[in-house]
């Protein structure tokens, strides 16, 4: 190391001069000039999460098709550093293997690999900085550019899954003050229309889960006008009604199919939820170590025409409690054989990000990897304002 500290003021702004697709060299270069640190590379998961997709952005690391390499994630390192959120380290001859997490606000964008010849505790800090930043900048980036898309497709992709991806929030996770956030989408082989949204504004966490009838290119364009007039009606204001109202409308006026749904309004200082259920299954509520489904009253699916409005049911979130949405892609054929109750109870020390991918690992294990229907599960941990119960994943 030459002495000096790694000045993340100086990284950010060389990112914010470089082109988005050199961004991530910026700060190889600066981990190489400060750290003397070497085979420095930028891993992702791809679509499905199954893989890593490794980013040659520095000498030392031979790459293949272009740049490109994938790891299989489960077992190895990579996956232990995602699921801790901490540095791992291991000798590599008289050098230090390094790989950091690169997180933001709970979202994992990936891993930062590399080889350093010291790794005392002020490096170690200034590396785990040094991906933190990392994480800012690709988030930034790859609004810009398509090198992180096409990378994390391992597989070919269809039209319908294309529409499906693009529906998606950008980032599968969020932490807050209040609340921690996961949700995971597995595809069936032939798309069946489901997505899964939230937003955040001053007051209150909005969540949508829906499932469009249908498959493929036919489910994905129902998606789409729903999920534009979900959010068309949320950043217009409209309460949860008006929402449910103008997604039904949607469907009605500009298609022939129908959706299920539920639409959630979380009070980010009471923890109260307003919740419109749209023919969709019921979630889970996880309070101290018991698991209850919840008895919710229905409406019509959106695009089916009802004479009864939309009905508004209530909720209080309690610090500690988990909240689960899904699709009946969790339930249906040979889904129905995972022991749901169970898997959420076991899996409450765990993150949710990490407790979604048990859950929809689970389904696509039991259906044999060959879905009949999408998969998708949300999962909201309530901490509450000033969020003392919070745990340490």
């Amino acid at each position: 190391m030459d002495g000096e500290d790694l000045r993340l003021g100086d990284v950010l702004a060389e990112a914010a001069s470089a082109s988005p697709v050199e961004s991530v060299d910026v700060v190889a270069r600066h981990l190489q000039k400060r750290f003397h640190a070497v085979c420095v590379s930028f891993l992702f998961a791809d679509l499905i999460g199954e893989t890593l997709v490794r980013l040659a952005i520095a000498d030392g690391v031979e790459a293949e098709e272009e740049g490109i390499t994938r790891i299989v994630l489960r077992g190895s390192v990579y996956e232990k550093v995602l699921l801790s959120q901490r540095l791992h380290v291991e000798p590599d001859g008289e050098a230090r293997r390094v790989v950091a997490p690169v997180t933001n606000r709970g979202d994992c964008v990936g891993v930062l690999e590399m080889t350093l010849p010291d790794t005392d505790e002020t490096v170690l800090r200034q590396v785990h900085e040094a991906a933190r930043a990392l994480a800012y900048i690709i988030v930034t980036d790859r609004r810009f550019t398509d090198l992180y898309h096409c990378g994390r497709r391992t597989t070919p992709t269809s039209l319908a899954a294309e529409i499906q991806h693009n529906l998606l929030p950008s980032a599968s996770c969020c932490d807050a003050e209040q609340f921690s956030l996961a949700g995971g989408l597995v595809p069936a082989d032939d798309i069946g229309g489901d997505t899964y949204d939230y937003a955040l504004d001053r007051e209150t966490l909005h969540l949508s889960i829906t499932d469009a009838m249908g498959h493929d290119t036919e489910s994905a364009l129902l998606a789409t006008l729903l999920v534009g007039a979900l959010r068309g009606a949320r950043r217009a204001g409209c309460d949860i009604v008006e929402q449910a109202d103008r997604a039904h409308r949607a469907l009605v006026e500009h298609a022939s199919g129908i959706a299920t749904g539920q639409l959630l309004r979380v009070g980010l200082e009471s923890g109260g939820v307003q919740l419109v259920n749209a023919g969709h299954p019921r979630p889970f509520l996880l309070r101290d170590g018991t698991v209850e489904e919840l008895a919710l009253s229905v409406n019509l699916p959106f695009g089916v025409p009802s004479p009864r409005p939309y009905r508004v049911q209530h909720l209080d979130l309690r610090p500690g409690d988990r909240l689960i949405l899904l699709t009946d892609g969790m339930q249906d054929r040979a889904a129905a054989g995972v022991d749901l109750a169970a898997l959420i109870r076991d899996t409450r020390p765990h993150h949710p990000r990490e407790a979604v991918a048990t859950l929809v690992g689970s389904v696509r294990a039991a259906c044999q990897d060959r879905l009949p229907d999408d998969a998708t599960v949300l999962c909201l941990d309530w901490y509450g304002p000033g969020a003392t119960g919070r745990p340490s994943w």
